[in-house]
């Protein structure tokens, strides 16, 4: 069993900065693909971000591009995600995922897909 918790999530104007942090228990986080969601009030949730186990790969939303970068440190069991020129439409509760299975591709940008585990969900609010 892996257990996420997610941390960093704040209030900010936009413009500001946030960054999201994914801890991760368990011995074997080194082997998850992890990504990272977010779900605003009466929105559907929506893929942000998502990482190889190795880190050597990741995919972005096309709204986040060029502002969010995904990273991890498997020696910590952490997946960050850096958010840089903030907007209000980022607005929302962002969980972290994590991906048992060996195959990498684009169906872990499906925010359907059956991710293995979740966090509980961590608050951005950005101010205009």
């Amino acid at each position: 069993q892996v257990q996420l918790v997610e941390s960093g999530g704040g209030l900010v104007q936009a413009g500001g900065s946030l960054r999201l942090s994914c801890a991760a228990s368990g011995r074997t986080f080194s082997s998850y693909a992890m990504g990272w969601f977010r779900q605003a009030p009466g929105k559907e949730r929506e893929f942000v971000a998502a990482i190889r186990y190795s880190g050597e790969n990741t995919y972005y939303a096309d709204d986040v591009k060029g502002r969010f970068t995904i990273s991890r440190d498997n020696a910590k069991n952490t997946v960050y995600l850096q958010m840089n020129s903030l907007k209000p439409e980022d607005t929302a509760v962002y969980y972290c995922a994590a991906d048992r299975t060996p195959n990498w591709g684009v169906h872990l940008t499906d925010p359907k897909y059956d991710y293995d585990y979740w966090g509980q969900g961590t608050q951005v609010t950005v101010s205009s």
